[in-house]
């Protein structure tokens, strides 16, 4: 049995184990599994217009906040979605809310307007002389402003708070706030966060390192080595635990903050950038599912203008899958936890629950999950089952010698046999030639039995029901030379 070895589209179509294409199925430890779907908070309803970002934020005393943005609104969720907006916004269609938590207080900031504050409950409201900024973090004892304008338009400025005081952000010696521009290479900043102790800026084709270094400087900046490595948008990155994932203009990154790792050559760079629309590819949006050890890349595929497709990479395997699914913004959620008194709300039955996964981070209290708004409004856990899914492997064969294949076997990962499994062979006489379609089977016994002969044979395998695989063997006899 050959392991599978995940979504390779650029990859030599030959190698065993290589995916040329799937449809929701995305890696794991041991293989490839269905992808989840959404599952609808039974507390939580929609938003009244398109979520333009999110965030589950956490106080001093771990309790949580989920704040949510329109262009227009902010909304927290405390029993459905609570206005807790300080006027009404102005930002304009790209524009997205960057959240932000600095100790007690939550910062929200749209490129729009200034920085708004809300002092760990109630509505939010502008902060005096704070600037307007499109990107927010804290970091260290500050937040971190980029993109900024404070009466001066500075696409390339930084802007950093008073110490220990996010209400301050007057440049001041003493309190340590400060301010400046990054013009040692071209362009605005696109996106930006905090890596350990260090407060990254991205443009789209460098990366900025700010170190706190005191006064009066406050924060040094170097640019990382490494080329023309950057971001493409204020969503296109995610901190997946000491290493930000980071999605530029013509590869994918890893960045550890020394200097940015290709991840995507001879893979699915070449797929990527084919496959996703270049007008839009500054929407892209990234976010790490750390239970499930896996990023997100949510991008607009060459026919839409927002997120409808993703592609996933499995942080220890390396290994890529590939889903389909619509998003307006993506967050982990934090679950409240289930009791057996909770389940009636859920569903009547036990066999209503079916559309929740048993080792779902649902069921536990504080549990996090990936979770996304769809084109709805409506905010959603990607905890449920997966339901339809399917994966097109390379080649095997030899360019001389014609063989006939009769059996096909996958190797399903205990309790994760697909409710229904088919599969339609394809057919080539030389490498380089379209595939035909050959025979097509139901599996039976684990198997599928077809009936097959080329110098080159593939298979699409279509499921349905949750599905892990985790390896592939074909049953193939040698005809004759050429």
């Amino acid at each position: 049995m050959q392991k599978l070895l995940g979504f390779a589209p650029d990859a030599d179509p030959t190698v065993p184990g290589v995916l040329t294409d799937c449809a929701n199925l995305i890696p794991y430890e041991q293989g490839m599994k269905g992808a989840p779907t959404g599952v609808t908070p039974t507390d939580i309803p929609a938003l009244g217009a398109a979520c333009s970002g999110a965030a589950v934020v956490t106080k001093l005393d771990d309790t949580r906040r989920i704040i949510a943005g329109t262009l227009t609104h902010l909304y927290e969720s405390s029993g459905g979605w609570v206005d807790v907006s300080g006027f009404t916004y102005t930002g304009g269609a790209d524009a997205r809310w960057q959240i932000a938590q600095f100790g007690n207080a939550t910062l929200a900031s749209n490129g729009a307007d200034a920085i708004q504050r809300s002092p760990g409950s109630g509505a939010f409201a502008s902060i005096a002389g704070a600037p307007i900024a499109k990107i927010l973090f804290s970091v260290g004892t500050q937040v971190m402003a980029l993109n900024t304008n404070d009466g001066s338009v500075n696409p390339d400025g930084w802007h950093c708070c008073a110490t220990y005081d996010e209400t301050d952000w007057t440049p001041s010696s003493a309190t340590l706030s400060n301010k400046g521009r990054i013009v040692s290479s071209p362009g605005a900043f696109t996106a930006g966060g905090r890596l350990g102790e260090y407060a990254i800026g991205y443009k789209e084709r460098s990366i900025h390192i700010g170190q706190f270094v005191g006064a009066p400087s406050v924060w040094d900046w170097t640019q990382a080595v490494g080329g023309e490595a950057g971001c493409v948008g204020i969503d296109a990155w995610a901190d997946i635990g000491s290493v930000h994932f980071i999605v530029g203009p013509d590869n994918l990154w890893l960045f550890d903050g020394s200097r940015p790792v290709p991840v995507a050559d001879d893979v699915v760079k070449e797929w990527f950038y084919t496959n996703s629309n270049p007008n839009y590819l500054y929407r892209t949006q990234c976010v790490a599912d750390r239970a499930n050890n896996v990023v997100w890349v949510f991008y607009c595929s060459t026919s839409s203008s927002t997120p409808d497709q993703a592609l996933i990479y499995h942080m220890k395997t390396k290994q890529w899958g590939r889903a389909t699914l619509d998003v307006e913004a993506t967050l982990n959620y934090v679950f409240s936890g289930v009791t057996i008194d909770d389940l009636p709300d859920y569903s009547a039955t036990i066999d209503g629950l079916s559309a929740y996964t048993f080792d779902a981070q649902f069921w536990n209290v504080g549990g996090r999950s990936l979770a996304a708004f769809n084109t709805s409004h409506q905010l959603q856990s990607l905890t449920g089952a997966s339901s339809t899914s399917s994966m097109t492997t390379g080649f095997a064969g030899d360019d001389d010698s014609f063989s006939y294949l009769n059996q096909i076997r996958l190797r399903f990962a205990p309790g994760y046999k697909p409710t229904t499994a088919t599969v339609q062979t394809l057919l080539k006489k030389e490498l380089g030639d379209s595939a035909s379609i050959g025979s097509s089977s139901t599996m039976a016994d684990g198997k599928f039995d077809v009936t097959d002969s080329s110098r080159w044979h593939g298979a699409v395998f279509s499921f349905t029901g949750p599905v892990r695989v985790m390896a592939i063997s074909a049953n193939l006899i040698a005809e004759g030379d050429r």
